[in-house]
């Protein structure tokens, strides 16, 4: 071999070799790169969830993303959502973020629906409005649409309720839902816990005392109004019970206090027990078409395991313990309420 061709050899091979090389460091620049695109850490700590309301396409996931400094890389995010057809597979909901996750896992998550739920965690919420302005606060739908499905005679027809009625419906509790859940859904799920919580047992027990499980839960409903104390719920359970039994008007300043529409009330007047309103018991015969409070558990289950007694009338105590005299006769009971408005004089809490 002369030594011309001996250089062109290695010439040849000097280049290969490099040529092999050039192509592995693209290689393995590209794997970097690409990996980086979709496997590096991306996500920041500046938001600890992503919400994508309902009707959202991927322009307004990516301004919220951009505006809100979701990633720190938000071309590579845009990038990688496009080339994981993200850009038409949008679903809204509420979704957890974690720093450092990368591109890839955010995109899956998103288009998998992967959402973090709502732990909606209520009780003693007074009145249908609170209720719905409590739900507006904290899911994606507002109070007024709440409201609004609450009000619909049609809508709540179909389980039975009224629009006077259907706040028994919400039991306090804890609740997972998911952030973009509707009107309609939310209130499905209130009612399948309501169903679950009407055992045949808890039926047994309403029908023993002639009331439904909605009649059960308006009259908790006064009975929590009254109660400062739970281990007064079944006695003053049994008082009114007593008094539905008679026929006699229940004459209970909670659902007075709710007609009037005034909460800050500590002293019923006569001049009170005269508004016209069908909450008004002082004014009408058995229960009022609705709750005047939204009932505890404690108080469905003091009406349904009420204390036997023979009281018909009750006052609070001129101690303002929260607790309160009961008298089974008109006489006794007008000795506790003369020594309980004396204490309110006393005190000068004339309203």
């Amino acid at each position: 071999m002369t030594a011309q061709n001996t250089t062109s050899t290695d010439t040849f091979r000097k280049f290969m070799i490099a040529l092999v090389v050039i192509l592995f460091i693209a290689l393995v620049g590209s794997l970097i790169f690409y990996y980086l695109r979709y496997f590096g850490p991306n996500v920041t700590s500046k938001q600890e969830y992503l919400y994508i309301r309902t009707g959202e396409g991927y322009d307004d996931v990516y301004k919220t993303i951009r505006e809100q400094g979701i990633v720190s890389d938000t071309t590579t995010f845009n990038w990688a959502a496009h080339n994981m057809k993200y850009t038409e597979k949008v679903k809204p909901g509420r979704y957890r973020l974690k720093p450092g996750m990368s591109n890839r896992k955010l995109i899956n998550m998103l288009l998998a629906g992967n959402q973090d739920p709502v732990v909606l965690s209520f009780h003693n919420l007074r009145l249908k409005t609170q209720f719905a302005g409590f739900v507006g606060k904290k899911l994606e739908p507002d109070s007024a649409s709440i409201i609004r499905l609450l009000d619909s005679a049609d809508f709540v027809k179909q389980y039975g309720f009224t629009t006077d009625n259907v706040y028994t419906v919400f039991m306090p509790d804890s609740y997972d839902v998911y952030w973009n859940t509707t009107p309609e859904k939310l209130f499905k799920r209130m009612y399948d816990h309501y169903e679950h919580f009407w055992t045949p047992e808890r039926k047994q027990k309403a029908a023993a005392i002639n009331l439904t499980p909605v009649q059960v839960s308006i009259l908790a409903s006064i009975v929590d109004g009254e109660a400062l104390h739970d281990d007064e719920m079944p006695t003053i359970a049994g008082l009114y019970l007593n008094r539905l039994k008679r026929g006699q008007k229940l004459e209970s300043d909670p659902t007075l206090i709710f007609a009037i529409g005034d909460f800050t009330i500590r002293r019923v007047l006569n001049k009170d027990k005269v508004f016209n309103s069908p909450y008004n018991t002082y004014l009408h015969t058995g229960l009022p078409p609705g709750p005047v409070m939204m009932p505890s558990v404690n108080a469905i289950n003091a009406v349904l395991d009420y204390k036997h007694s023979n009281y018909i009338y009750m006052c609070a105590k001129e101690d303002f313990s929260g607790y309160h005299n009961f008298a089974d006769n008109l006489a006794d009971h007008m000795v506790n309420a003369r020594k309980f408005q004396h204490a309110l004089d006393e005190r000068n809490i004339k309203r």
